[in-house]
C-alpha cells in the first residue's frame, strides 16, 4: 500500500489508479470493513487523528478532484459524506523521498511524465497535508 503524500496531480494515469483503489482499501481498514492491512504504517497518520474517517475521505476526495481534472470516472460515492478541514503533517524529507521513489518508477514506467518532473525542487503535498521541517518520516519502508 502505498498512500502518497504527494500531490496527485505528479502521478502518472497507472498511478493515480492505484493510488484510488489503495485509498479506498485504507478507508475500508480505517471503517474496520476488513481484516487485512490493519497495522500497516502508512496508516498511522491517519489513525492518530482525531477523525480517521473523516480524513482519509478528505484524502480520497482530492484524489477524486484530480481524477475529475483529467477525465476519469472515478466512483464519488465511495467516497463517503464526513470531511474534514484539518492538516496531517509530513516532513519535507518525506515529500522529496517520494518524489524521487516516483521519479525512478516513471522512468521505465511513464517516461514524458519523468520528464516532466525530474526538475521539481519543492514538490506540492495532496492539499491534506502541511509540510513541517524534518527526515524520512519513520514508518516509511526504505
Amino acid at each position: 500500500m502505498r498512500l502518497w503524500s504527494l500531490h496527485p496531480k505528479y502521478l502518472d494515469s497507472k498511478g493515480l489508479v492505484a493510488l484510488w483503489r489503495e485509498a479506498l482499501l485504507a478507508k475500508a481498514v480505517l471503517n474496520g470493513e476488513t481484516k487485512g492491512y490493519k497495522n500497516h504504517p502508512q496508516l498511522i497518520r491517519f489513525k492518530i487523528n482525531k477523525n480517521p474517517k473523516a480524513m482519509i475521505n478528505t484524502y480520497l476526495l482530492h484524489i477524486y478532484h484530480e481524477s475529475i481534472s483529467r477525465g476519469y470516472k472515478f466512483n464519488r460515492n465511495k467516497i463517503g459524506s464526513e470531511f474534514t478541514s484539518s492538516k496531517i503533517k509530513v516532513t519535507q524529507g518525506q515529500i522529496k523521498y517520494e518524489l524521487e521513489h516516483l521519479i525512478l518508477k516513471l522512468k521505465t514506467r511513464d517516461p514524458s511524465r519523468y520528464i516532466e518532473l525530474i526538475n521539481i525542487k519543492e514538490p506540492e503535498p495532496n492539499p491534506i497535508f502541511i509540510v513541517v521541517d524534518g527526515g524520512i518520516e519513520p514508518w516509511e519502508i526504505i
